[in-house]
């Protein structure tokens, strides 16, 4: 069993002051084995931040990004899964299914885990998943001002990642879990 936390979006101190303190006391060091950031980090101080969760951070640069050196996309293996991470702003238009599609096929990756909306999104589509995990502070966006503060996290074990979205509504942590399961011909059920 692999713990991967997916978050982005969270354009602090710009459009949010940080995490909800709900999140915050739930993301504790050594629970989880990988970060991966969507981006819109913003500032170097999230970075480092996310970085104190765990150490093993992958990262792809949001429009609003300080840091340069993050790339546009980025792929990984963790576990028989291939992941694939993009912030999401150069997908037009944005959030479509069908050009996240193309990106997830360009990409080869049996995950393609984007953001850019703000939005929470999983979809089962063709042979792989489509998720976003909104926003981790819920900022709002030229999309939707009306944003639940969101993240997910994947519980990636042998062939199956169940998907647990977190996301706060009226003050309350609500949790959602969507499972997949991955046949060994390289595609998702």
């Amino acid at each position: 069993m692999v713990l991967v936390l997916a978050l982005g979006d969270l354009h602090i101190p710009h459009r949010a002051a940080d995490l909800p303190a709900k999140f915050k006391s739930m993301l504790v060091p050594g629970k989880i084995q990988h970060v991966i950031c969507t981006g819109n980090l913003c500032i170097k101080e999230v970075h480092d931040y996310l970085k104190t969760l765990c150490p093993d951070l992958h990262i792809t640069r949001g429009e609003y990004d300080e840091e340069t050196r993050y790339p546009e996309t980025k792929t990984l293996t963790i576990g028989q899964f291939k992941l694939g991470l993009c912030h999401g702003h150069q997908v037009v238009p944005w959030g479509d299914l069908d050009s996240l599609a193309m990106l997830q096929r360009q990409l080869d990756v049996d995950i393609l885990v984007t953001g850019h909306t703000h939005q929470f999104t999983a979809y089962k589509h063709e042979a792989g998943v489509v998720i976003n995990p909104g926003s981790a502070t819920g900022a709002y966006s030229s999309i939707t001002y009306d944003v639940n503060p969101s993240f997910v996290l994947m519980d990636i074990d042998a062939l199956r990642v169940v998907v647990y979205v977190y996301e706060l509504i009226d003050g309350e942590v609500k949790v959602d879990k969507i499972d997949f399961k991955k046949t060994t011909t390289q595609s998702a059920n």
